[in-house]
């Protein structure tokens, strides 16, 4: 389920799409609920139709019963108690409004001990931080000159996050599902991939010695 529906939020339900997630089982949520076919606002040059489903659910509510994930770039305490209840087994949920979250870290835990919380923040386990990813990406994709950042740059990064998460000096769990910003081997691994993937892909106009880069 991703709830909001403004650039961060179409951008991230396209990516997941390009990651592999089926387009019938993503809902995107806005304002006016559940973005579906048919809707009245839905002009045709909307780009919204780019991510509407042809279903009958037309609440963040409906919508998040049985849900694996929630990803909300939204409001304070949208997310309630019973909606968290709702999600399936171990539900991953990113509440990344600033500084309130859509469910609190603690609130969110107390309601159900299975739950995997990431927020923006840094006082709780899990912070979501740009700062993970955009340096990096552009200090590989500026050192081979790339004259593009495509979708096979950004998985590349996605994958070294992952890798960094699961290898790293702590152990990979629901505490613990992304690297921390000052994790030091970030600009290693993350500027490494991307001008690898660069390469990989044609757009390094100054391909390295990716083994010398690192």
């Amino acid at each position: 389920i991703n709830a909001e529906y403004g650039a961060a939020g179409f951008t991230c339900a396209k990516y997941f799409v390009s990651l592999g997630v089926h387009p019938n089982n993503l809902f995107c949520v806005d304002v006016k609920g559940v973005v579906y076919v048919g809707r009245d606002d839905l002009t045709p040059d909307n780009y919204l139709n780019e991510v509407a489903r042809d279903t009958k659910i037309r609440t963040l509510k409906e919508a998040l019963v049985g849900a694996d994930v929630f990803l909300g770039l939204s409001a304070p305490n949208l997310l309630k108690p019973d909606m968290l209840l709702s999600m399936n087994k171990n539900p991953l949920v990113f509440a990344l409004a600033n500084p309130t979250p859509e469910i609190s870290y603690n609130l969110a835990k107390q309601t159900r001990s299975d739950v995997i919380i990431a927020t923006g923040r840094s006082d709780f386990p899990n912070q979501i931080n740009n700062v993970c990813a955009f340096p990096y990406i552009f200090r590989g994709a500026i050192d081979c000159k790339a004259s593009a950042i495509n979708e096979v740059i950004k998985q590349a990064a996605t994958k070294a996050l992952a890798s960094l998460a699961k290898n790293g000096p702590i152990p990979f769990g629901p505490d613990y599902i992304i690297p921390k910003p000052f994790d030091k081997r970030l600009k290693v691994e993350v500027s490494s991939a991307v001008a690898k993937a660069a390469a990989d892909s044609g757009l390094a106009r100054v391909p390295l010695d990716i083994e010398q880069y690192r």
